[in-house]
């Protein structure tokens, strides 16, 4: 059995050293709302909001000028010891005490008191938030080792319908191939007895900051 073994993942090696990188096969999917779905901009970021809080998720607002005081009046509640993105806005770090991820180590991202990012985009209908590994989003492990993530979501982001999240991510799929995460509350799974169990598979804490929202 184990020579068998070894000879098909022997195979297995030798077909995937010889193999080409397999090209990108086009597709098409629905992408347009339905008539009677068409929503405003600030019934969007209700709807987000609405849908993120049913997650046990906290969730905030603020302008672009107010970002940075009201990312460290959050910090403040729970640590001193945060990780960013290496590149993530000096702008927004005025105020921030952050170290940057330069390759930290899994070790040393897990013993901060959080993280904080920005994301690719929010599903409204699904109180969603997806990162694609863009600017200010850093590396998966970045935002699911450390027990408590602050995500920052611009409002202008935030679409109603995830082929609508698929079609504006389309991008990062096709040309960069990036990574995506999607991100819906705190993370939690239910134990043996349907308990429910918190930062099994990510942050135990998720806080979200809604930014430039119509009419706040």
């Amino acid at each position: 059995m184990t020579t068998t073994r070894n000879q098909v993942l022997s195979d297995i090696q030798a077909a995937t050293v010889r193999g080409q990188r397999p090209g990108y096969v086009s597709h098409s999917f629905a992408t347009d709302r339905t008539p009677d779905a068409d929503v405003s901009p600030a019934a969007l970021v209700h709807m987000f909001a609405e849908r993120v809080s049913e997650y046990k998720a906290w969730v905030g607002y603020s302008t672009t000028d107010g970002m940075s005081a009201a990312i460290a009046t959050r910090l403040a509640m729970y640590g001193t010891r945060y990780v960013v993105p290496a590149d993530f806005p000096a702008d927004i770090l005025q105020q921030i005490p952050c170290i940057r991820d330069e390759q930290l180590s899994h070790a040393d991202i897990a013993a901060t008191d959080g993280v904080v990012s920005l994301s690719a985009l929010g599903i409204a209908q699904t109180g969603t938030i997806v990162l694609d590994a863009g600017v200010g989003q850093g590396r998966r492990a970045l935002t699911l080792l450390p027990d408590y993530h602050l995500c920052v979501v611009y409002a202008a982001s935030i679409v109603l319908t995830v082929p609508e999240a698929f079609a504006r991510l389309r991008p990062s799929i096709v040309e960069r191939r990036a990574p995506l995460t999607f991100i819906s509350g705190p993370s939690a799974t239910s134990d043996i007895e349907l308990n429910r169990v918190e930062g099994v598979h990510g942050p135990r804490r998720l806080e979200v900051i809604i930014v430039d929202a119509p009419g706040r």
